[in-house]
């Protein structure tokens, strides 16, 4: 097996399981069983280039489109113009050629400038996936819980930053997503539930016309509106290309026109 260009070393790693095995009674006293040793899992991204990284090495030395270590250009393109970096990635999940990890290096890279951006995205991956328990997860933590964050995330993580707050994360719009926000992710998603928690927070959509489910969700979950009237309304957010969550919402159709489109919900 070849080793890291980056730290030299073997292109594994080695990861650890906890146990579930019960106490075992050993002469009348308890005891635990061992922990099984460390498994030694691969982890290697083979580059166009032919030079092996670790993932995390990769991440570290990575350059927009040159290898790191060789300086070949790794970049190609799709059909479409659109550009990737294709490698073979070989970890516990096994084998994938012509994986095309530029979106990861790109957004890995953007994070390492901005780490103060790393909970935004996260909650517009969150809407992304239709993630309602861990959207409002994000949402209802109080500041205590953040500040422990904050300081287990470490000063680096938040460098040159304010602290994220709700309006920063229902707002967000992302730079290297073409500026959607997180209520195009969660049409995109199709995910209903996601799309009226925004609304419901970040819009100035008349509150007598919500649906009564939606309050009752919300009063179930401790959420409510609060002021909105001096504050960016959702709704009117448009991503890179001048489309609001509403243009979105016609392109993908479906379940989208009925109910939503027709009833001017997404429309300001």
């Amino acid at each position: 097996m070849s080793n890291c260009v980056a730290c030299q070393k073997p292109l594994e790693v080695e990861v650890e399981f906890e146990s579930d095995s019960e106490d075992v009674q050993m002469g009348g006293s308890s005891s635990k069983a061992p922990a099984p040793a460390p498994e030694t899992v691969p982890d290697d991204v083979h580059l166009n280039c032919g030079c092996h990284f670790h993932w995390d090495c990769l991440l570290e030395a990575y350059q927009i489109t040159d290898c790191p270590n060789c300086g070949k250009d790794i970049v190609s393109t799709f059909p479409t113009g659109a550009q990737q970096v294709l490698c073979h990635l070989n970890n516990e999940g096994g084998l994938q050629e012509n994986l095309d990890i530029l979106p990861l290096l790109t957004e890995e890279s953007y994070l390492k400038a901005y780490p103060n951006e790393r909970k935004c995205r996260a909650f517009l991956e969150f809407c992304r996936e239709g993630d309602m328990q861990a959207v409002v997860g994000m949402i209802t933590e109080d500041s205590d819980d953040e500040e422990e964050e904050d300081e287990e995330m470490g000063d680096d993580d938040n460098a040159g930053g304010k602290p994220v707050s709700i309006d920063d994360l229902l707002r967000y719009q992302d730079p290297i997503g073409e500026m959607q926000s997180g209520l195009h992710a969660a049409v995109q998603a199709q995910s209903r539930e996601v799309a009226w928690l925004l609304l419901l927070l970040a819009s100035n959509y008349p509150l007598m016309d919500f649906p009564p489910e939606v309050f009752q969700e919300a009063e179930a979950l401790g959420i409510m509106r609060g002021l909105t009237e001096d504050k960016v309304d959702i709704r009117s957010l448009k991503d890179a290309n001048g489309k609001t969550a509403e243009d979105l919402a016609k392109e993908i159709g479906g379940v989208w026109i009925t109910g939503w489109i027709g009833n001017g919900k997404l429309a300001m």
